[in-house]
């Protein structure tokens, strides 16, 4: 689902707090992080490079893939450069909509010392997809190719990684809660592990498909009306594009919406690629958007059991029994102590699988 300013403001109190997480080191030299080489269709912008410290940095690439410049950032562990005969299992971290790669400052547990943690642009409105429509005002838009044929080789082959899909996970909230699910279904070659917060993911649903919609004509005006977003603080998705931009006809009628079903997460032949493996849902459902996030993994978790596929659904309602600071909104006040119950679990899965 998207993501409102409201959310947006916890992430950049968070951000605060966090102090030297978030902002870039002034001496911080360019030496002290890998050097990465050009590779898998991905080009380094010059001076595009962040130094925040030599465990927190953003690269920036280009690629035929999607217009424009797009930013990676990577956490290391403090450990990385210390032990350079070690390798690290990798958690790929997707934003939601209009997020960028630094949401993931307002996200403390994602740092952790025990894995990598790579945070690719999404963009403002990309849903994680090759888009249908190449031609709008945002230029080429092959989002899923960018990140699962390029990301993450080049990661892959510039980082001490694990390569296996064992100690690979996959992990996003609201907008990148569905990203996430779906790169696990479309590569479980890649990914052992995938973790969905508050996520759009159930296609079927008409409520996400609005969200979508919105999101492709910047409409964020229609959910702040029916959120208890302030008037005036609603998120700007960037440029108006078709409504048929991202998956086609939403309408289901002659299968005009056939991409929405082969994408849909929800989707039992989907949930069936997830057999091997580890799934874990978040979701409150104590404001508008999570009240459709919650029955959506609602949804998820019941064709899962169906399926017989084991998965953890975590619904804390109204935030209570997740943590003092979650009020079961739509926001990091809740995810960040998400992220805090998941990267010990998947910590452990990692270290179960060496």
């Amino acid at each position: 689902m998207i993501r409102t300013r409201r959310a947006a403001s916890t992430a950049a109190a968070a951000v605060t707090v966090l102090g030297a997480l978030s902002m870039p080191t002034a001496h911080a030299a360019a030496s002290e992080v890998p050097v990465f080489q050009d590779e898998f269709g991905l080009t380094q912008v010059a001076g595009g490079t962040v130094v925040r410290g030599d465990t927190d940095f953003t690269l920036t690439v280009t690629t035929p893939e999607v217009a424009g410049p797009h930013r990676i950032r990577v956490f290391l562990p403090a450990g990385y450069a210390a032990d350079p005969g070690r390798r690290w299992p990798v958690t790929y971290f997707l934003h939601g909509g209009p997020g960028t790669v630094d949401d993931a400052a307002g996200l403390p547990a994602l740092r952790s010392d025990d894995m990598i943690t790579v945070v690719p642009d999404g963009g403002r409105k990309s849903w994680y997809a090759n888009w249908v429509m190449q031609n709008t005002a945002l230029g080429a838009a092959d989002w899923e190719t960018f990140h699962l044929e390029q990301i993450v080789p080049f990661i892959d082959a510039n980082l001490r990684t694990i390569p296996d899909r064992a100690h690979r996970a996959v992990s996003g909230l609201s907008m990148g809660g569905s990203g996430a699910l779906h790169y696990a279904q479309a590569r479980p070659d890649l990914f052992g592990h995938v973790a969905a917060l508050s996520g759009g993911l159930d296609f079927g649903m008409a409520e996400i498909r609005a969200a979508v919609l919105a999101t492709e004509l910047n409409l964020p005006g229609v959910w702040c009306a029916i959120s208890s977003a302030a008037p005036g603080t609603c998120a700007d998705y960037g440029p108006y594009v078709d409504s048929d931009a991202i998956f086609g006809s939403p309408y289901p009628i002659f299968d005009a919406d056939r991409v929405w079903k082969a994408y849909d997460p929800a989707a039992p032949a989907n949930l069936s690629r997830l057999a091997d493996t580890g799934i874990t849902l978040y979701t409150g459902d104590n404001d508008v958007i999570e009240a459709h996030t919650s029955r959506a993994a609602h949804t998820v978790k019941t064709r899962l059991d169906q399926l017989g596929i084991a998965s953890r659904l975590v619904d804390y309602g109204n935030g209570a029994s997740l943590a003092p600071t979650c009020n079961g909104n739509h926001s990091y006040t809740c995810w960040a102590p998400a992220f805090a119950d998941w990267v010990p679990r998947v910590t452990a899965a990692f270290e179960a699988a060496s």
